[in-house]
């Protein structure tokens, strides 16, 4: 019994050093007047998530520790269905999610998504930081979320292939391409006569290996990580759509914040999201190079047949109907007429 109790003090000992050691942790986690959870889906090495670290350290520092954003990258807390479910309920206080699949809650939101419509990244900045993104903001907002000014890059899609360059519309025709889940890809390659097949990410390599389908498109990154270049032997640069992160808060998480600490947040995260736009863009401008070097083929058709084959298709008049006559007249602002 007595070496039990000498082993319970012990053990009592080194509990009250290691608690010793722990308190001055405990005690700047509980200096933080707000300790919020930011979710994404990309891995932690993407340029969002670098600019976002760099970013929830310069939140801290200049709130003097008041405010925690702690960052939750790679779909860690679910799924985008999940996560917009829980910054919906509060169960996350912050998100970062696709335009084109915040259209499920949002209609408008996908707008920025649609086919042939941004030529160039400086016409995605001059939209999206002006009218069409305003108005999307409050599209946004008017669902119930609090939406941050700068949305950030994910890119400009590309077009691959087994068979052959996508060098103009006709290319497409019969083309047998995976497609994501969605009404919007569906209806464009429809419109250029393509066989589109809605196949999970997941099983889209084995998908092209097979010759289930013949290409598929994705923004290069994707196509270096996913190592689509491996079943692939062309990829063409049609920038056939461009889509980005909105920057989501819980309403109430949010207006729990005093304007004045706020105001610094949202700098942060705008200020953030300018820099990520920068990286992605030389991202991308290494990864053409990268690729090549491994076999891939690249062309780069000119895109006003493109636009020529959807208009008389009728797929803008469609997607104008769908989005009303104000977001559309917001979108031809900053691109030109389209219908």
């Amino acid at each position: 019994m007595s070496l039990s109790r000498r082993a319970l003090l012990r053990m009592s000992a080194a509990s009250a050093v290691l608690g010793g050691i722990a308190a001055p942790h405990v005690a700047r986690a509980e200096s933080a007047e707000f300790t919020y959870k930011y979710a994404n889906n990309l891995p932690d090495t993407h340029p969002l998530n670098v600019r976002a670290k760099e970013m929830a350290a310069a939140i801290k520092a200049e709130t003097n520790g008041k405010f925690d954003l702690q960052i939750f990258p790679n779909n860690q807390l679910g799924s985008d269905t999940d996560m917009l479910s829980q910054i919906r309920s509060g169960g996350v206080e912050f998100f970062t999610l696709s335009g084109l699949i915040l259209a499920t809650l949002v209609p408008a939101a996908s707008i920025n998504g649609i086919g042939f419509a941004f030529p160039d990244y400086d016409t995605v900045w001059k939209a999206m930081d002006g009218d069409l993104g305003a108005y999307v903001r409050g599209q946004i907002n008017k669902a119930g979320l609090m939406v941050m000014d700068k949305i950030w890059d994910n890119g400009f899609r590309q077009t691959t292939s087994s068979t052959k360059p996508i060098n103009g519309p006709d290319d497409l025709k019969g083309f047998k391409i995976r497609v994501p889940v969605s009404p919007l890809w569906t209806s464009m390659f429809k419109a250029f006569e393509a066989a589109p097949a809605s196949i999970n990410f997941s099983e889209v390599y084995s998908a092209l290996q097979t010759k289930v389908v013949e290409g598929q498109e994705n923004p290069l990154a994707i196509i270096s990580t996913a190592k689509l270049y491996e079943v692939q032997k062309y990829c063409s640069l049609t920038n056939h759509m461009w889509d980005g992160f909105w920057f989501l808060a819980n309403r109430r998480a949010w207006e729990a914040v005093p304007a004045d600490m706020r105001a610094i947040v949202a700098k942060h995260i705008n200020a953030a999201a300018v820099k990520e736009r920068e990286d992605v863009a030389k991202l991308n401008a290494g990864l053409q190079a990268e690729l090549a070097s491994k076999g891939l083929t690249f062309n780069q058709p000119n895109v006003a047949p493109f636009r020529d084959k959807l208009r008389t298709a009728g797929f803008y008049a469609e997607w104008k109907g769908k989005y009303g006559d104000e977001a559309w007249a917001l979108l031809e602002k900053a691109v030109g007429k389209l219908s």
